[in-house]
């Protein structure tokens, strides 16, 4: 029941209706029994300045941040964690008695999936498909866990190596076109394989980014963060070719109860947020 004790949290964006955040964090609130309330708030890019006031007049104790704010909230904080300083986003802020701090959980998330199924990466060779907004939390976790190298696979090496250059300050960066002989190559000798483009999310299902399985490590784990569907082309052919494989929910889910264990201090069950993601998704 919400009360007068209640503390609230939310997550802004725009547009915002189609966010399941809500729909994770609020089981989680309800498993944890914890007096937290989480909504979507719609934030206009043109609002975002007054919206961050206000949720600091309001005592909020923090929010989620989705686009188109990711970056652009940044200098309206107080302070930034590192994580989100490299990255370049904020997806989550912390109201510690209206001092803002800005946090990125989205390479947690990623992690996460990989530390529980006890999948070890240090030292070994890591390929991301897409050079996109979605690859840098990706890069970034791969670089804190301690890779060997990462390896952008894209169909324009020119604009990837921007973001190359950009993280090689902090491990091997390198940039492939996907479908060369290098690439082919590549694939050989690495230990991860990871879709951070949208091919084959949901509606455009059928689409898939151009792998020639014949050429992959047999041992790659291969992830997805897509989770619309739950099992992506890409996924599909890799299962199919006997890869492990991970979908993006547990992403989703696992920065979503990062961020709670940071506004609660609550550690969150994930296999409850997963299961409310999942029941949302099919419902």
């Amino acid at each position: 029941m919400i009360t007068g004790k209640t503390q609230n949290l939310g997550v802004i964006g725009w547009p915002i209706a189609h966010s399941l955040s809500p729909v994770l964090q609020n089981a989680a609130i309800e498993k944890a029994g914890i007096d937290y309330n989480y909504t979507a708030l719609p934030v206009a890019p043109e609002k975002l300045a007054e919206a961050v006031t206000g949720l600091k007049a309001l005592h909020y104790r923090g929010w989620n941040v989705t686009i188109p704010h990711k970056t652009a909230i940044m200098p309206l904080l107080d302070e930034i964690d590192e994580d989100a300083r490299i990255i370049g986003a904020v997806n989550t802020v912390v109201n510690d008695n209206g001092k803002l701090k800005g946090f990125n959980t989205d390479c947690l998330g990623f992690m996460g999936a990989l530390t529980k199924r006890k999948v070890s990466i240090s030292g070994e060779r890591a390929v991301l498909l897409g050079a996109g907004g979605a690859a840098r939390a990706v890069i970034w976790g791969l670089i804190k866990a301690g890779v060997r190298e990462v390896v952008l696979g894209v169909r324009n090496p020119a604009r990837a190596e921007l973001l190359a250059t950009e993280f090689s300050q902090h491990g091997r960066v390198t940039v492939c076109h996907w479908e060369s002989e290098d690439f082919a190559q590549v694939l050989t000798d690495c230990a991860l394989l990871v879709n951070t483009t949208p091919l084959g999310m949901t509606p455009k299902v059928e689409a898939c980014p151009p792998i020639d399985w014949s050429k992959v490590n047999p041992s790659a784990v291969i992830y997805d963060i897509i989770y619309t569907p739950a099992e992506t082309v890409f996924l599909h052919q890799a299962r199919e070719h006997g890869h492990m494989t991970i979908n993006g929910e547990e992403m989703l889910a696992g920065q979503g109860a990062a961020a709670l264990q940071m506004w609660t201090g609550v550690e969150p069950d994930l296999d409850t947020m997963q299961q409310a993601l999942r029941n949302a998704l099919e419902s």
